[in-house]
């Protein structure tokens, strides 16, 4: 089964696009109605959902050590949108669900 993401709300909306024009499956916190949430509900919900989970927000690497999950890209803030959806779909070319969790990817 492909890997599908959820993104959280700092991720800017052009890379679920770009995602989606690519036939990547991937939820918005905002499509699932999920902003200004504690980052643990974040990753509980993609869990939830069976995604695994897009940010910037580097206090997801030490929730992720505590947690199950299935599977974090974590993207610096200064990574291109270009440069995070080539990533991102790499990840879904070439890992599997089972690869991806509890699994950290570096974009």
């Amino acid at each position: 089964m492909a890997i599908k993401f959820y993104t959280d709300e700092h991720i800017h909306p052009g890379v679920a696009k770009g995602l989606q024009q690519r036939g990547i499956d991937v939820l918005t916190s905002q499509q699932a109605g999920m902003l200004d949430i504690d980052d643990k509900i974040h990753l509980e919900f993609a869990t939830s959902q069976n995604r695994a989970l897009v940010t910037h927000d580097h206090d997801f690497l030490r929730l992720q050590r505590t947690m199950k999950h299935r599977g974090i890209v974590y993207a610096h803030q200064r990574t291109p949108i270009r440069q995070m959806i080539d990533g991102l779909v790499e990840i879904a070319e070439t890992m599997t669900e089972e690869e991806m969790e509890n699994h950290v990817e570096y974009v």
